[in-house]
């Protein structure tokens, strides 16, 4: 049984480690396609424009509605289709295929950015008006109110949100396997498939999954609390 997690010719342990690390690279791909778009998201619902929060509603409607793994296959083989008729208006033959790993990546991107947008625009709506006004009333121009004053405080605040977005990302990546990408779920079935200890690989890859999301606890609980430091010093405070 050890032989079957060894690094030799036998063994699965570095096929799963490499996995391992395509798990984290794809999650955090997916967390800063979600970042942008999820701040695009979360500005247009708080713009005084109706078009613009329609449009915001309606992302946030698609990708927190339509299934994950249906999101997804649309992505894959959907974009796959759709560049191929584009190809063939401009003289291309053939099957034009986008890569797996960036199909992936912005599929789970646009989910994480439909959620990541929730988080912001609540971080927005709890920043103290009066701080911002205070900044303007100095003269502060209004880059630096967003880099002094709203951008420290919007991280500080979303963060314990981020954290449970990244989680459901992390967990997300487990669908990619359809696409073929050998990340943690895939590199399990593989191994599974070839030695028929299913179990065995199966509780292997959710050990690693509860690795990746227990080190994650903690590094973003780490970081919470470096941020909250500067809350702890100030006068009144019951920190």
């Amino acid at each position: 049984m050890l032989s079957l997690f060894g690094f030799g010719d036998d063994g699965w342990s570095s096929m799963l480690l490499a996995a391992t690390l395509t798990t984290l690279l794809l999650t955090v791909s997916a967390l800063l396609i979600g970042a942008v778009f999820g701040g695009l998201v979360a500005s247009a619902k708080l713009s005084s424009s109706r078009m613009l929060r329609g449009v915001a509603e309606g992302y946030s409607v698609i990708f927190r509605g339509i299934p994950e793994l249906l999101i997804i296959y649309l992505f894959y083989f959907g974009s796959s289709g759709v560049l191929t008729e584009i190809g063939k208006w401009f003289g291309a033959d053939g099957f034009i295929q986008l890569p797996p790993f960036f199909v992936g990546a912005l599929a789970i991107g646009l989910i994480s950015g439909s959620y990541q947008a929730e988080v912001y625009r609540a971080a927005l709506l709890a920043i103290p008006r009066g701080q911002i006004e205070a900044g303007m009333a100095v003269g502060m121009p209004k880059g630096l109110i967003l880099r002094h004053i709203t951008i420290p405080q919007l991280f500080r605040l979303a963060l314990p949100g981020l954290s449970n977005v990244w989680q459901m990302s992390l967990k997300d990546s487990a669908l990619i396997s359809v696409t073929g990408i050998v990340e943690i779920m895939r590199a399990s079935q593989m191994a599974a498939g070839s030695t028929r200890q299913y179990f065995t690989f199966f509780v292997a890859g959710a050990v690693l999954y509860l690795v990746l999301t227990s080190f994650s606890n903690v590094l973003f609980n780490r970081a919470e609390e470096r941020m909250n430091r500067s809350l702890a010093r100030q006068p009144g405070s019951s920190k």
